[in-house]
């Protein structure tokens, strides 16, 4: 039920907008997150998880999240943003993946599911399709999502930061969300992009050593042993 609400209420916030105040700037129109199976929304009102510097209007910033218990992990976040929707439309915008997603690292890009995309309810799933399916070719109203699976063991700790910023990043792998007529006067591009960092610490295992007993037993028999090989033949008789 709560998709269909969702898609619902989404689809006439976007269809009702006019040219408003924030006309000419980046504004975040829906998120959600899968954290560990645990979904937040902003349509069903939740708390945006993490910890950071992040902007809840214009959905650029920095977003932290902790992971302690050993065991596997998971986070996906989605983000749908809009630029100046009321002048010039949602539906002319695209995507685009740079680099490499590292190891247990998961993206997509699509139409938000509002109309077809499948990267919400794959953000649902917990599995994302590593796939773009709003290329610079094939404009439309785009959205991000990126997800990470990973393991900690016994004494290791976890820090996932997520960022979304308006400089191209120098990181491994990347999404970008584009559109061609937002910027100055509405006739240039403006991008933003979305990465993160995936930080494991700890964890180490001390190498057990000799405890001070098992010492103080071997430094006795190596005495009792000394003395024995120093007495006279006649005396072990």
């Amino acid at each position: 039920m709560f998709p269909f609400f969702r898609r619902t209420v989404a689809l006439f916030v976007l269809t009702s907008l006019s040219i408003p105040s924030w006309a000419g700037e980046i504004r975040l129109n829906d998120w959600a997150f899968n954290v560990d199976g645990a979904v937040y929304d902003f349509f069903a009102g939740d708390p945006m998880p993490g910890s950071g510097s992040f902007d809840n209007l214009t959905g650029l910033g920095t977003l932290e999240f902790q992971f302690s218990s050993p065991g596997t992990h998971s986070l996906i976040a989605f983000f749908n943003h809009e630029f100046a929707a009321g002048h010039n439309t949602f539906f002319n915008e695209y995507g685009e993946a740079q680099g490499t997603p590292g190891n247990g690292q998961s993206w997509q890009i699509d139409e938000p599911g509002l109309v077809f995309g499948t990267i919400y309810d794959n953000m649902l799933a917990g599995e994302l399709a590593n796939t773009n399916y709003i290329p610079e070719s094939n404009p439309e109203d785009a959205s991000l999502a990126l997800g990470w699976d990973f393991e900690l063991q016994a004494g290791e700790e976890a820090l996932l930061s997520l960022v979304i910023g308006e400089q191209e990043p120098d990181a491994d792998f990347y999404l970008s969300h584009s559109d061609p007529e937002m910027g100055a006067g509405f006739d240039e591009q403006s991008s933003l992009y979305f990465w993160g960092d995936l930080t494991i610490t700890g964890g180490s295992v001390p190498v057990s050593g000799p405890t001070s007993l098992s010492i103080l037993s071997l430094g006795l028999l190596t005495l009792v042993w000394r003395r024995r090989a120093s007495l006279p033949r006649t005396a072990r008789c």
